[in-house]
């Protein structure tokens, strides 16, 4: 699971205001989610499925993770 992330549209955390620990995802790959540290946009990227990705986030919408 190595796209290339050349042209990947990013999107940035919408909680992105909190003291700069931010992740950008890209909606880019159908069936793959790319995210990495906004912080350092030429580092790497980790890949996840998008299936995968959904269910964490819904997971740290729901608290499943405990709170920060």
């Amino acid at each position: 699971m190595n796209p290339d992330l050349s042209g990947a549209a990013w999107v940035k955390s919408s909680y992105s205001n909190n003291g700069g620990q931010c992740v950008e995802a890209s909606p880019s790959f159908p069936g793959l989610i790319p995210v990495r540290d906004s912080k350092d946009p030429e580092g790497p990227a980790l890949v996840f499925p998008a299936d995968a990705w959904r269910a964490f986030v819904a997971g740290v919408r729901d608290g499943e993770f405990g709170s920060a």
